[in-house]
């Protein structure tokens, strides 16, 4: 029997991500808009600008799916669903919000092409998120074509020893749960030395202008730090505690794509790491466990 359709590929599929507004989370948390409203009115503040944002971006959002073609396929998923949703090989990923949701998503996707939509540039800087709401429509139809330029951007990772692996686009956090100092044994190149810390964290280039920049520019001699594209990662050690068990000598240092970082916990309990943020998603880091830590293989592909 000869069928009808011709059996050509699936249409293009867009997928919409977006994140919780202000606005949703009070609702959330206080059931109705008059209540959030005296909650905050209680507290001195203005729901209004708080409300004014959420609508903003339910224009944006509105507009950018009447900007996919009529026949393509579409799917929405926010960001607290991205870690249950099945992204396709082919989507075309369409980040709507602030750079952070581009950070968040990224260790999700396998080669998805993400187009960073900007929808209010005087609340948001845009690094990930370069575009204009009505530029989404050309973006998407150059993408699909495959005459759009991609920015490759370094993602970091990191390995235990029992097979878990987490990855991150700014940077991945080794450390203790809570304010509690870290221990741990850390191998750079041909040196070792026994920490007790603040924990550090390993950087990307694209990362390289938020929590690492922080931390280099307290540092009498400031580490270079990578660029996005680079195939290089930065280490940073936080406030390294000199005793008669632990040293200061390894703090800070440069990763290339062979050369990881190798940690050993010497944490009973509370020992995590975590990337770009999102403290809920971590791994365990007990006592014993090697880690490491280094230049992914996977890449963000950034629609420039």
């Amino acid at each position: 029997m000869t069928s009808s359709r011709s059996d050509g590929a699936k249409a293009p599929r867009v997928v919409l991500a977006t994140r919780a507004t202000e606005y949703e989370l009070l609702l959330r948390r206080h059931a109705t808009h008059p209540q959030a409203a005296f909650f905050l009115q209680s507290r001195g503040q203005d729901l209004g600008p708080v409300h004014d944002r959420h609508r903003a971006l339910q224009v944006a959002k509105s507009a950018v799916l009447e900007a996919i073609p009529p026949k393509w396929r579409r799917a929405l998923v926010v960001r607290e669903d991205l870690d249950r949703f099945v992204f396709e090989p082919e989507d075309i990923v369409v980040a709507l919000g602030q750079d952070g949701l581009v950070a968040n998503m990224a260790k999700y996707l396998d080669g998805q092409t993400v187009i960073g939509v900007n929808p209010d540039p005087e609340l948001y800087d845009g690094v990930l998120v370069p575009h204009a709401v009505s530029q989404a429509a050309e973006l998407m139809q150059s993408t699909h074509a495959r005459r759009i330029h991609i920015e490759e951007r370094t993602m970091v990772e990191a390995s235990l020893d029992d097979g878990q692996h987490l990855l991150a686009l700014n940077e991945v956090f080794v450390g203790h749960r809570t304010h509690q100092s870290a221990r741990y044994r850390i191998r750079y190149q041909e040196h070792e030395e026994r920490h007790s810390s603040s924990g550090l964290i390993v950087a990307t280039g694209t990362g390289a202008t938020g929590w690492a920049r922080s931390i280099n520019r307290q540092r009498a001699q400031s580490l270079p730090l990578p660029e996005p594209a680079d195939r290089s990662l930065a280490f940073l050690v936080r406030e390294a505690f000199p005793s008669v068990a632990t040293g200061t000598d390894l703090t800070e240092g440069v990763l290339t794509g062979c050369a990881p970082l190798e940690l050993v916990s010497e944490l009973n309990e509370g020992g995590v790491i975590f990337g770009d943020g999102i403290e809920d998603d971590y791994l365990d880091f007990g006592w014993g466990m090697v880690a490491s830590v280094g230049v992914a293989a996977a890449r963000l592909r950034l629609a420039h």
